[in-house]
């Protein structure tokens, strides 16, 4: 079933704390929740759905719904870490189309920043690769280094994506990092796991957001810029039994899904928002999206290809996870955010877009280096 022009992002809102010591995890949840609602002209009374991954308090939508005083009739809990809350505009969209709800809420919120981070849950593969000890960060420089061993792609071209975001970030009240950085500082900035440095990997904080998805019919009626959902695509990507390209995500299934569901090319998008847990996550992405192709992302980066105003492909004109926020470890949720304001004109004057009509965001959650989740969403203004 396609969802393409069923559903509408009505409402869209960011937390500006990127550390809430006082505050508690759901807490941030009701605010995001309140904030997305009041952006899109809706109350609490309004919404019939709701959507939360695996960052909710409690049990999850259960918990939740009590907590906000919602009355639902679908909730959805689908958890695919940082992809999640692309895959919930998506399921959001294939609700409402099947008459399930008329008005979708997501909500995302965490702590990372301030709390330790919770234990996780033993999985089927942990007993085969924890005695080797991979964390995030070496999983993702394992797929960098692999990058580079294949195509030749250097670290000042990686550097290219943190002066991107860097770029945008200065414009950005609520940005962790603002200040503008060069090549040089990423290149020098300290070695973490090679071939990354620290000014590769994204920053660690508090906060989250919400959106709010609707029925067209609804969307029309408030006063708010229309953003249609016209493509979506969703995929894992896993050890395939060791036969693995590390070079190779989650987007390289979910990204076509989402172009023949909207019907539009890669050439035809004039904003992007890409995941950005470390530099290395954008280059995979833009290739197996096919903005360039295998192998040619270091080329199609370097020298400001993704700086809005000036480069190709403008991206993250929030900074990103790069500079911005990276709530609860799964940043996916601000992806879809910054690509509805690009879509309403409401980024920033010195990073908006012009006339930007179609924007595509993306997502990936897990490790690059092991197992992911990847989704990917393609909308338009209307």
């Amino acid at each position: 079933m396609s969802i393409r022009g069923k559903a509408y992002i009505a409402g869209a809102w960011e937390h500006p704390l990127r550390k809430a010591d006082e505050k508690t995890v759901a807490q941030l949840h009701m605010e995001c929740a309140r904030g997305a609602l009041e952006d899109a002209g809706l109350t609490f009374a309004d919404v019939d759905g709701y959507f939360c991954g695996g960052d909710a308090v409690g049990m999850g939508p259960l918990s939740m719904v009590d907590y906000m005083g919602l009355k639902v009739r679908h909730v959805d809990s689908t958890e695919t870490g940082g992809s999640s809350y692309l895959v919930h505009v998506a399921h959001a969209a294939q609700a409402i189309a099947l008459n399930k709800c008329n008005v979708a809420l997501i909500t995302l919120a965490g702590k990372p920043r301030s709390e330790k981070p919770r234990p996780s849950a033993p999985t089927p593969e942990g007993a085969f690769e924890l005695p080797y000890g991979p964390i995030t960060v070496n999983m993702y420089a394992l797929a960098a280094m692999r990058h580079m061993h294949e195509y030749g792609t250097t670290a000042e071209q990686l550097a290219w994506v943190k002066v991107a975001a860097s770029h945008h970030a200065q414009y950005n009240e609520h940005a962790m990092l603002r200040d503008v950085v060069t090549v040089e500082d990423v290149v020098n900035s300290p070695l973490i796991s090679d071939p990354l440095h620290r000014l590769d990997c994204c920053v660690v904080s508090d906060g989250g957001g919400a959106l709010v998805v609707t029925r067209p019919e609804i969307a029309r009626s408030l006063q708010r810029p229309f953003v249609k959902v016209i493509g979506a695509g969703e995929a894992p990507r896993g050890q395939n039994g060791g036969q693995v390209d590390l070079t190779t995500t989650g987007a390289a299934w979910s990204g076509p899904r989402a172009f023949e569901e909207a019907g539009v090319h890669p050439a035809d998008i004039d904003y992007a928002s890409i995941y950005d847990s470390f530099t290395i996550t954008v280059l995979l992405q833009l290739e197996d999206l096919g903005f360039c192709p295998r192998g040619q992302a270091g080329r199609f980066v370097a020298d400001g290809g993704l700086i809005s105003g000036s480069g190709r492909l403008p991206f993250n004109t929030d900074g990103g996870g790069l500079c911005n926020n990276h709530p609860a470890n799964r940043g996916g949720i601000t992806k879809v955010i910054e690509a509805v304001r690009q879509l309403r004109g409401e980024a920033h004057p010195k990073v908006q877009v012009r006339d930007c009509r179609l924007a595509l965001a993306q997502g990936t959650g897990g490790s690059l280096g092991t197992r992911h989740g990847s989704a990917t969403l393609i909308m338009e203004r209307e």
